[in-house]
């Protein structure tokens, strides 16, 4: 399963202009039209399975839609000029910025998911629980449905049927993000980054309101609701996962699930997954001591950031040895097939960034690992497989090695590669075809797909400080994987323990081995005494494959 993150404000625009805080009448914006079949296909061809469009939901912007019927959002609580996706004003209603005809965006939407599928891929959106916009109001929900905050008692900062949090009668103080206050909000609303006071600052997510899941956290962080005290909440967010998994939604990616007590997940995952039993959940956590938690609660994937990226990052920016890999998957090894690798995402830097790797390429072994070491999911996020460098000043955002999900933009790498606006640099190819490569082995290959896993490191110490050397076995397929971290070249030697042959059952002789990479045939004595001689490419690796 390899998912594709693409930000369809971003990977449709066609718009050369890029002025720093520009409008989108300026910068212009990508559309849900741009992932036409031809472009979904191309896509589809990299070997991804899943397609994770972010920012769908309506969310505050400093864009006026009011001839449409849409309410303006007040600029002092909008992050730059597009605003965060993460920053919903309806949960019903889908992004006017991303419509061709913002009268028919709910329609465009459907259309895209149904062309999707045409193509094979499923598809996946935000699910946002934990925080919506200050302005927060929707007009799209169904006429049946009370809106969040309606029935709000404002003069309690805590209530089970409250679906936000109140400062005892303060008004919003932003004196610390603008130098002269125009919004108003009394009482204020508490911040939704866990912020319970009246004045956010500049680092906060002060353009969001926490959501109250029954939990009073000035009250000693109290849980109030039990199987008999259903949240108010609970039962509206609900309504809005069955609103989208009617669509033909294949999944939620959760947005800081765990902020949101695993109680609630575990009753809304349950109710959907009972009308929609192949509907997937894929939660934002970040501490692992929470992660068999979460997935207890029906979490089908979550993030592997605090483990293994972080892991990954410092081996290709050389500040970890090879060998602490062998320390993060052994970390998460009874839940395995639930943590979602990756190597880029919105919320992190661009590998090709000078705050990171500075050069594409060295994060080639970090992929084959992420696409080949277990049976998990990956991600990949757009632009990642032609080096995208993320090293614009947009806006909002600044130049933070990130692409930005704040301001109006355009991404030269995904004009070229996907738009056709301008042929790929021949570098950029050149990675898009190794990517390619790797995740085809990853999609093809029956020893990757299902096979099991041998960890080589333990016999092979001269390996851990740049290399990394597994196995991987299904019926008589046998995959010998080896990557190399290093700017420079490597003649290794790597033994296969007795314990491997006993393990995935293998039998010693020598093979025809074939490196599904170089496409190299080679002769291979398998035994458990013998030295398997190997040449590795800088910032590389071998997929060496034989048929027992």
């Amino acid at each position: 399963m390899i998912i594709y993150q693409v930000i369809p404000r971003l990977f449709g625009n066609r718009c050369k202009r890029r002025m720093v805080g520009g409008s989108i009448s300026q910068n212009g914006c990508g559309k849900l039209n741009d992932f036409n079949v031809e472009t979904l296909k191309s896509i589809r061809d990299l070997g991804v399975t899943h397609l994770w469009f972010t920012g769908v939901v309506r969310h505050a912007t400093t864009t006026d839609y009011s001839l449409f019927g849409l309410p303006n959002q007040h600029s002092e609580i909008v992050k730059g000029k597009a605003g965060s996706p993460y920053a919903i004003v309806d949960y019903y209603d889908v992004d006017p910025d991303l419509a061709t005809d913002v009268s028919k965006r709910m329609g465009e939407w459907e259309e895209t998911i149904q062309r999707t599928h045409q193509v094979g891929m499923k598809v996946i959106m935000d699910f946002v629980p934990n925080h919506v916009a200050r302005e927060y109001h929707s007009i799209a929900k169904p006429s049946d449905v009370e809106d969040l905050g309606e029935g709000d008692d404002s003069n309690l900062h805590f209530s089970l049927n409250n679906n936000f949090y109140y400062c005892w009668g303060k008004a919003l103080d932003l004196r610390q993000i603008v130098d002269h206050q125009h919004y108003e909000e009394c009482p204020a609303k508490a911040t939704g980054n866990d912020y319970f006071d009246n004045n956010p600052g500049k680092c906060d997510w002060y353009e969001t309101v926490k959501l109250n899941y029954g939990i009073d956290y000035c009250g000693g962080h109290r849980k109030a609701f039990s199987d008999n005290l259903i949240p108010d909440t609970w039962l509206k967010m609900l309504d809005i996962l069955l609103f989208w998994a009617k669509k033909g939604i294949d999944g939620f990616r959760c947005d800081m699930a765990e902020m949101v007590p695993s109680e609630f997940w575990t009753f809304a995952i349950t109710r959907l997954k009972f009308e929609y039993p192949n509907i997937i959940f894929i939660g934002e956590v970040y501490a692992p001591d929470q992660y068999r938690k979460y997935i207890a609660s029906g979490f089908d994937f979550l993030y592997d950031k605090v483990g293994m990226y972080d892991c990954l990052r410092g081996v290709i920016t050389g500040t970890r040895p090879t060998k602490d890999i062998t320390a993060q998957w052994q970390a998460t090894n009874d839940i395995t097939d639930h943590m979602l690798f990756f190597l880029e995402n919105h919320d992190e830097q661009r590998i090709a960034s000078d705050f990171f790797a500075g050069d594409p390429w060295r994060a080639i072994p970090a992929h084959i690992i992420c696409c080949l070491l277990a049976t998990n999911p990956y991600m990949l996020y757009a632009g990642q497989e032609f080096g995208e460098k993320g090293m614009d000043s947009e806006g909002f955002s600044g130049c933070d090695g990130r692409t930005t999900i704040f301001d109006y933009w355009s991404i030269g790498t995904l004009q070229r590669g996907y738009l056709r606006l301008g042929k790929p640099l021949s570098s950029e190819a050149l990675l898009k075809e190794k990517y390619q490569q790797i995740m085809h082995i990853s999609e093809n290959e029956k020893a990757v797909k299902e096979g099991r896993f041998f960890d080589l490191m333990y016999v092979n110490p001269t390996l851990g400080q740049h290399q990394f050397a597994w196995l991987r076995k299904a019926e008589n397929d046998v995959l010998l994987i080896v990557v190399n971290f290093s700017d420079q070249a490597a003649q290794v030697e790597v033994m296969v323990p007795r314990h491997a042959f006993d393990v995935l059952d293998l039998t010693p002789g020598t093979y025809h081995g074939h490196d599904l990479l170089s496409d190299e045939i080679m002769s291979l004595h398998i035994d458990s005494n013998a030295e398997i001689p190997l040449k590795l490419k800088p910032n590389d690796g071998v997929v060496i494959k034989w048929v027992q």
